[in-house]
């Protein structure tokens, strides 16, 4: 008897254990991929061929440029997230200054009411991310002025087109409280077709490592002819297409989630 028991106990622990959930048996959370489609504005071709890229691709408009407001129409009749692309002062001297752009010697009174301007200029915004801006992102103090604008719009995001590794956009954000992302990829550094496609698969390889990768573009033909062709293939790839302020919502609950349990250890 007592062999017996001992026989139906054990059994009965190596069913349990085998009933303990694993991470296997855990539903498998897919790769997610975020496109955003910057510089619309000017061509209207461009921009209408771009509003066709199928899923959730954002959309940023650069403000007061002759198309900007009929185009951010159209995106967001069609379901589509439309951001400003705000241009901030480059480190690289321009022949022509960008229209609406915010400026290093500007006194906190103009970044203010440039910024507002830029802001009407542009319908149904949802975020804000940074056009050129290698010398203004640079620049803290500016960068808490942009964070103080972008809050007192309401739930607006900002994502950091990072065109300098001295950014510190990002930083100021999350010290704001802004929700916010960096960008992973420029698509099209270059207009070879070769470095989208290059460019492209990179920012898959780093969506399967890190979770989670952010690419930007541009409506180029080069760039526009490959993501008509890839963004169809991309879940029977594996990978997740999200609207960009899905994206920042799951990144910043996953950095949340992952910071919370280093303090826990």
């Amino acid at each position: 008897m007592v062999l017996q028991r001992v026989i139906l106990t054990a059994i009965a622990i190596f069913i349990g254990i085998l009933a303990i959930p694993t991470l296997a048996d855990a539903p498998q959370v897919m790769p997610r991929i975020a496109i955003i489609i910057d510089d619309l504005g000017y061509g209207l071709a461009a921009g209408l061929r771009a509003l066709e890229l199928p899923g959730p691709v954002g959309y940023a408009v650069l403000p007061v440029t002759p198309r900007g407001k009929a185009l951010a129409e159209m995106a967001h009749a069609s379901g589509k997230e439309v951001l400003l692309h705000l241009p901030l002062q480059s480190a690289i001297q321009q022949e022509v200054d960008e229209p609406g752009a915010l400026l290093l010697d500007m006194t906190r009174e103009q970044f203010a009411s440039t910024f507002a301007a830029d802001f009407t200029s542009v319908p149904h915004i949802v975020g804000v991310n940074s056009h050129r801006g290698s010398l203004l992102t640079r620049h803290p103090g500016h960068m808490a002025w942009l964070m103080e604008e972008i809050q007192l719009r309401g739930e607006l995001f900002f994502v950091d087109s990072y065109t300098t590794p001295g950014s510190v956009a990002l930083k100021l954000a999350h010290e704001a409280g802004v929700p916010a992302v960096r960008r992973d990829v420029f698509l099209d550094p270059d207009h070879a077709p070769g470095t989208v496609v290059r460019e492209f698969r990179r920012l898959k390889k780093l969506a399967r490592l890190r979770g989670f990768a952010i690419g930007i573009g541009h409506p180029y033909p080069e760039t526009l002819t490959l993501l008509e062709t890839e963004i169809p293939k991309l879940a029977v790839e594996g990978f997740e297409l999200i609207s960009i302020s899905r994206y920042i919502e799951l990144k910043n609950e996953f950095l949340t989630r992952t910071r919370g349990d280093e303090e826990a250890e």
